[in-house]
């Protein structure tokens, strides 16, 4: 559990890191990070931190797959622990 949980943190601080790195490489007009790797760092649990760095950075904000699908990824991950936890705690 308590592996799980560093694990959740760091994922989404890399997610984090991503997007700030992205969006200052987009500031410069330089080499950018592919689209499929912040879709896959989202669904490696770590959509959270993609969804703030989209909200502090303001980055990939009117892109409607980066504005639908982050939260939708983010809803199926937190019910996908809801039900994880629920099997634990029977």
């Amino acid at each position: 559990m308590k592996i799980f949980l560093y694990y959740l943190i760091i994922i989404n601080l890399y997610g984090l890191f991503l997007m700030f790195y992205d969006k200052n490489k987009s500031r410069k007009g330089q080499w950018r990070i592919p689209e499929a790797r912040l879709f896959i760092v989202a669904t490696v649990f770590g959509s959270a931190g993609i969804f703030l760095g989209m909200q502090l950075f303001r980055h990939k904000t009117k892109h409607l797959k980066f504005i639908l699908g982050i939260p939708a990824i983010g809803f199926v991950q937190l019910f996908i622990i809801f039900k994880c936890f629920m099997n634990i705690a029977q």
